[in-house]
């Protein structure tokens, strides 16, 4: 099923936001746009939004400042930072305020359309089972994370292991939005990835690409080749069998300070 939203794009660069709109307007969507984050926040208290598209380089406030104004005033609004790579720390530290997830540029149509769509489908299906059930959407879903465990909220995770290597895989949060795994673009061994960049790249049986966020910076040492075999173990076991890629990291004590740490009960 696609769900049609009132989204709200919010992009100083013009062109980008026009692109962006027009790419969610193809889909059926109801797209306005703003330039900065005051003029966003007038619609926001005029209109009612399912879905923002937040770039983070903002004049005058910040994306991350919209943010954190947007989930005190509108906690259910969804919000999907854009970031260009430069300011890819700061991303991170949007998914731990409690964004979406965050598209890099450049980017896609596509690419845009399915993170819309993903989002909007995470946020409908769950609200309708809720609903349904008569119980709250947050205990639909009873998965315990391992202790140990760091995470950028809701979408990656790390674990140093006793060999000092992190190993690192898809947040369960994240998993459940993801309607069967078509393919695995993974990194090669000896590659770098840097915190906050794509770990992994997953294609889904409905054709819409999803990025893994790398949640500490390090080398490749290893990639998880058995997912090839049983590509469901990393939707319904992402914290054992469905691990993604190994590496040596490089900033492990600075960075975990930008993760959320899961503590043995």
């Amino acid at each position: 099923m696609i769900y049609k939203a009132n989204i709200l794009v919010v992009d100083d660069d013009r062109a980008l936001c026009k692109s962006v709109v027009a790419a969610l307007e193809k889909e059926g969507h109801t797209v306005d746009s703003a330039f900065s984050a005051e003029e966003a926040m007038e619609k926001i208290e005029k209109n009612v939004y399912a879905l923002l598209f937040v770039d983070l380089m903002l004049p005058g406030k910040s994306g991350l400042e919209l943010l954190t104004e947007v989930k005190e005033t509108r906690p259910d609004v969804t919000v999907i930072m854009i970031t260009g790579y430069p300011s890819i720390k700061t991303a991170v530290q949007a998914i731990k305020a409690s964004a979406f997830d965050y598209i890099p540029k450049p980017f896609t149509p596509l690419e845009i359309r399915g993170l819309a769509a993903r989002a909007l489908e995470g946020r409908y299906t769950y609200e309708e089972m809720a609903s349904k059930l008569h119980i709250k959407e947050e205990r639909l879903v009873d998965v315990s994370i391992p202790p140990g465990i760091y995470c950028i909220h809701e979408h990656s995770w790390a674990k140093v292991e006793d060999d000092g290597n992190v190993r690192i895989g898809m947040h369960h949060a994240l998993a459940r939005t993801v309607k069967g795994v078509a393919s695995i673009e993974f990194p090669a061994v000896n590659e770098m990835r840097f915190q906050g960049e794509a770990c992994v790249r997953i294609v889904d049986t409905h054709d819409q690409v999803l990025r893994v966020w790398t949640p500490v910076t390090g080398m490749v040492v290893m990639v998880n080749e058995a997912l090839n075999e049983q590509l469901s173990r990393l939707i319904y076991d992402p914290y054992e069998s469905g691990w993604l890629v190994k590496i040596q990291p490089t900033h492990l004590e600075e960075e975990l300070k930008n993760l959320s740490p899961v503590m043995q009960e």
